[in-house]
C-alpha cells in the first residue's frame, strides 16, 4: 500500500508499505483523507524529535476496515475521524476526564508498519499518510456519514486543538475579548472557537495580509497586519486599550509568546499552542503576573475526543463550525512534496492528502 515515510534524512512516497492486522482493542482504518499539518513537517526539520523510519500524518478520517477482539463501539464500514490520543482509559488522568495527560498516550510509538522487512514507527499513534493505519479503539471516533472525509480529517488535530483550547482550556465566556497571534490552521480554529463561545472581540494578528478575509470569515472582528503595522502591540492596544482577556499564541515564536503575555488585561490568560524548537526558553516580567494573569500550556486542546469529535461534527452539520472553508486545496498522496512546499510557504490555510480507495 501507499504511504509517506521519513527515514531520518528525507521524505518519500512509497507503495510497498504493509500494516499488521488489528489485535485486541485495536482498529484497522482505511484512510480516505489526511490533513497536512506543520507538526508533520516539524518531524522532518527536527523541531519535533522523533524516531525514524516513521510513517507520517496525524489528521485522518476514513472507514473502519477491521476491528480486533473487544472493540464494540465501531464496526467494519463505520465512518470515523481519528484522534492522536492513544490513551489507556484506566489511569487516574483518564478517569478524571483528562486523556491528554495520559502517560501512555505520549511518546511511546509502536511499529505496526513494515517495509522490506523493516519495522516503521507510528507518528502520533495515527500515521494517517498511509492507505491503511492501525489505531487503538479509543482513537477511532464514529462520525455521521454525511461529513466528508477531507473535512472530517481536520477535526482530529486542528479543530480539537484550536477550538478545544478556547472551549476546554481557556473556557472563554460570552463577551470576553480574545487575541489570536497567528491565523494559520490552528489560529483559524481558535478564532472560530472564540466566535462559537460568544466572544465580543476577536483580534487576529498575522504577518500575511492575505489572511485577513479568511480570518474574518471564521469570526475575527479585527485583523492586524503585523508586517504593515510596524508596532503590533500599539495596533492591538488601539482595539483593546486595556488588553485581552485571552491571548492565544499559535505560531511557536518566543517573541510572540512574550507579546501574548504583555497584551493581557488584568486577570487575563495567555494560552500557548505553537510549538517552538525543543529546549526553547521564554521570558516575561514576573511583576506583570501579580494582576492575576496566567500562562497556560495546552496539549491537544485539552480534548476528550470521544466527546468532542461528535460535538464538533454536530456543529459542522448545523453550519456553526467551518470545516470545508479550512481546506485551500486537496492533493493526491503522490503530490506530498508539493503539498509540503505550499504549507511551508504559507500558501494554504490547510491542505489535505487523499487516497483513491
Amino acid at each position: 500500500m501507499r504511504g509517506v515515510i521519513f527515514d531520518g534524512k528525507r521524505t518519500q512516497v512509497v507503495d510497498d508499505l504493509a500494516v499488521r492486522e488489528p489485535g485486541p482493542g485495536e482498529v484497522l482504518v482505511a484512510v480516505g483523507a489526511a490533513g497536512l499539518c506543520h507538526s508533520d513537517l516539524s518531524v522532518v526539520d527536527g523541531t519535533i524529535p522523533y524516531p525514524a523510519p516513521v510513517v507520517l500524518g496525524h489528521e485522518g478520517a476514513g472507514r473502519v476496515e477491521a476491528v480486533g477482539p473487544g472493540v464494540t463501539h465501531v464496526s467494519p464500514g463505520d465512518p470515523v475521524a481519528l484522534s492522536t490520543l492513544a490513551s489507556c482509559g484506566a489511569c487516574a488522568d483518564c478517569d478524571r476526564g483528562r486523556p491528554t495527560m495520559c502517560r501512555r498516550s505520549i511518546g511511546r510509538p509502536g511499529r505496526p508498519f513494515t517495509r522490506r522487512g523493516e519495522g516503521l514507527f507510528h507518528f502520533a499513534s495515527v500515521s494517517a499518510f498511509a492507505e491503511r493505519t492501525l489505531v487503538k479503539a479509543a482513537q477511532a471516533v464514529r462520525i455521521p456519514a454525511d461529513v466528508p472525509p477531507a473535512s472530517a480529517a481536520l477535526i482530529g488535530c486542528g479543530v480539537l486543538t484550536g477550538v478545544g483550547a478556547v472551549l476546554n482550556r481557556a473556557k472563554v465566556e460570552q463577551g470576553d475579548s480574545v487575541l489570536v497571534l497567528g491565523a494559520g490552521g490552528i489560529g483559524l480554529n481558535v478564532i472560530q472557537g472564540a466566535r462559537i463561545a460568544g466572544a465580543s472581540a476577536v483580534v487576529a494578528v498575522d504577518a500575511n495580509p492575505a489572511k485577513a478575509a479568511l480570518a474574518r470569515r471564521f469570526g475575527a472582528t479585527h485583523f492586524v497586519d503585523a508586517r504593515a503595522s510596524g508596532d503590533t502591540t500599539a495596533a492591538v492596544r488601539e482595539i483593546l486599550p486595556t488588553g485581552a482577556d485571552h491571548a492565544f499564541e499559535c505560531v511557536g515564536d518566543v517573541r510572540l509568546i512574550r507579546q501574548a503575555i504583555d497584551l493581557l488585561d488584568r486577570h487575563g490568560q495567555a494560552v500557548l499552542l505553537g510549538v517552538p524548537p525543543a529546549g526553547t526558553e521564554a521570558s516575561f516580567p514576573v511583576s506583570s503576573m501579580y494582576l492575576d494573569k496566567s500562562i497556560l500550556g495546552c496539549r491537544y486542546g485539552s480534548s476528550r475526543p470521544q466527546r468532542d469529535i461528535p460535538r464538533y461534527a454536530g456543529l459542522y452539520r448545523q453550519g456553526r463550525l467551518l470545516l470545508d472553508e479550512l481546506i485551500t486545496v486537496t492533493y493526491p498522496v503522490e503530490a506530498f512534496e508539493q503539498a509540503a512546499h505550499d504549507v511551508l510557504n504559507g500558501a494554504v490555510a490547510r491542505c489535505v492528502l487523499t487516497f483513491d480507495q
